[in-house]
C-alpha cells in the first residue's frame, strides 16, 4: 500500500527556506518542521535559482523575477512562431470548408496541440471533437467535395470564370447544379472573378480612303465557318514602348484564326500579317464578309486590294459606333482583364509576346469557355457541330 505524500504550499516553502539559514543545522530544522532534510535542500536550491519565482506548482514556468520580462517576450515570440507555422501549413485548406480543416487538425495532432490548432484556425474545440467522434454525413461530404471542385476550377482558370462558366464546368463533370447554388458557394468561399475594365477606343479613322458601309449590321450569329470574319487592333504597354495586337476572329466559333504583334501600326505589321495567318489557318469561302472599324489599316489601298483579290465583301462600323464591332472589342476586354490587368507590372516585349501567344493559342482558342457558344470551348463547340452535321446525313 502506497502512502500519501503531504503537499506544502508556496508560502510554507519560502518561509522554510528563509528560516533554514538562521538555524544551526539543516537536519535539526528539518526535524523541527517534520520534513526530510533532502527536501529542504531541494527547496533551497530552487529558491537560490529562481527567487520569488520558485514553487509555482505544476504547469507553471519557473523563472527568476529579474528575467521575467525577457522570459515573457521569448514566450510571446515562440507563441507567434507556432501560430505562423500552423497557419502556413494549414493555408491550402483554409478556404475549403470546416471538414477539410478538421481533417488537417486530425492529421497534425501528433505535431501540434489540438487546442492550439483550434484556436489558431478559429475552429470550435467542441465541434471538432464531435466531428471526430461522430464522423461526417454523406451530405456534408458531398458539399465539401463540391466546394473543393469550385475552388479548383476557379484557380485553374486563373480567376477568369464567374458563376456561369463554373456552373457549366461542374455540370460537365457530372454535377447537376444551378448558377444560383454556385454563386452561393462562391460567396461563402470568398471567390470573386477579375472585374472587367472599360475598353479604350484607339481607332484612327482620320483619313481620305474609302470606307465601306456596315453590311454586317450587328448580326453576330453565324451558322457556318468562314462566312464572317471580324478584326480589330489594340495597344499593349510594355517596359519599353508599345506593342500593337491585331486579331481576326471567325464569328462562327469565336476562334482567333489570325493575329499579329508588332511595334508599329503599319499595314504590313498589323492587318496584312494577321490576314496571312488567318488564310493559312482557315480556308476562305465564297463571299466571305470581312468586318472591321474604319481605321486606316483596314481602309488603305494595300489591304483593300488583298480583300478584293479574295473576293471578300467589305464591311465597316459606322463612325464613332464601337458597338458595330462589339465582338472584337469584347475579345480585347477579356484579353486585358484576364491577362494584362492581372500582371500588376509592365513586362518586357519578349515576355509579353510569350504571354500573348500562350493566352490566344493555348487558353482562348482551346480551354476558355465562351458564353456565345453556350459555355463550350471552341473545340467542344466544333466537335458538337460536326457531330450534328454527320447525323443529318
Amino acid at each position: 500500500m502506497t502512502g500519501k505524500y503531504k503537499k506544502y504550499d508556496r508560502i510554507f516553502k519560502e518561509n522554510a527556506v528563509k528560516l533554514s539559514y538562521e538555524k544551526r543545522t539543516l537536519k535539526e530544522f528539518a526535524d523541527e518542521l517534520g520534513i526530510l532534510p533532502c527536501l529542504l535542500t531541494r527547496w533551497r536550491k530552487e529558491y537560490q535559482k529562481f527567487g520569488e519565482g520558485s514553487f509555482q506548482g505544476t504547469g507553471y514556468e519557473r523563472v527568476h523575477p529579474e528575467q521575467k520580462l525577457v522570459f515573457e517576450l521569448e514566450k510571446k515570440s515562440k507563441e507567434a512562431e507556432l501560430r505562423y507555422e500552423i497557419l502556413k501549413n494549414a493555408f491550402p485548406y483554409l478556404y475549403k470548408g470546416k471538414l477539410v480543416i478538421y481533417k488537417f487538425i486530425k492529421d497534425n495532432e501528433h505535431k501540434y496541440s489540438i487546442l492550439k490548432m483550434c484556436d489558431v484556425l478559429e475552429v470550435g474545440y467542441g465541434r471538432y471533437h464531435r466531428w471526430e467522434k461522430d464522423g461526417v454525413s454523406e451530405k456534408q461530404q458531398q458539399i465539401a467535395l463540391l466546394k473543393n471542385d469550385i475552388i479548383t476550377i476557379f484557380f485553374k482558370f486563373n480567376k477568369y470564370y464567374g458563376k456561369s462558366k463554373i456552373t457549366q464546368e461542374l455540370n460537365n463533370r457530372g454535377y447537376k447544379i444551378s448558377k444560383t447554388q454556385v454563386a452561393f458557394y462562391m460567396d461563402r468561399l470568398g471567390l470573386r472573378k477579375v472585374v472587367k475594365r472599360k475598353f479604350k477606343v484607339t481607332t484612327d479613322s482620320n483619313h481620305t480612303y474609302y470606307t465601306a458601309p456596315n453590311v454586317l449590321n450587328r448580326k453576330f450569329v453565324v451558322n457556318a465557318p468562314s462566312k464572317v470574319w471580324v478584326s480589330d487592333i489594340t495597344y499593349i504597354q510594355t517596359k519599353k514602348g508599345f506593342l500593337y495586337l491585331t486579331i481576326i476572329m471567325d464569328l462562327y466559333d469565336r476562334k482567333i484564326i489570325g493575329w499579329s504583334l508588332g511595334t508599329r501600326l503599319s499595314t504590313d505589321r498589323t492587318t496584312l500579317a494577321a490576314w496571312e495567318m488567318a488564310v493559312t489557318n482557315r480556308k476562305i469561302s465564297n463571299g466571305l464578309l470581312f468586318h472591321s472599324d474604319r481605321g486606316v489599316q483596314y481602309a488603305n489601298r494595300v489591304f483593300t486590294a488583298k480583300l478584293d483579290s479574295c473576293k471578300c465583301i467589305r464591311s465597316m462600323s459606322r463612325k464613332g459606333d464601337h458597338l458595330d464591332n462589339s465582338v472584337s472589342e469584347s475579345f480585347f476586354s477579356s484579353f486585358k482583364r484576364e491577362l494584362i490587368d492581372r500582371k500588376g507590372k509592365l513586362l518586357t516585349q519578349k515576355m509579353m509576346r510569350e504571354e500573348i501567344f500562350e493566352f490566344i493559342e493555348n487558353w482562348y482558342n482551346k480551354k476558355r469557355r465562351h458564353s456565345a457558344l453556350n459555355y463550350k470551348t471552341i473545340e467542344e463547340y466544333n466537335a458538337a457541330s460536326n457531330q450534328n452535321h454527320s447525323d443529318n446525313f
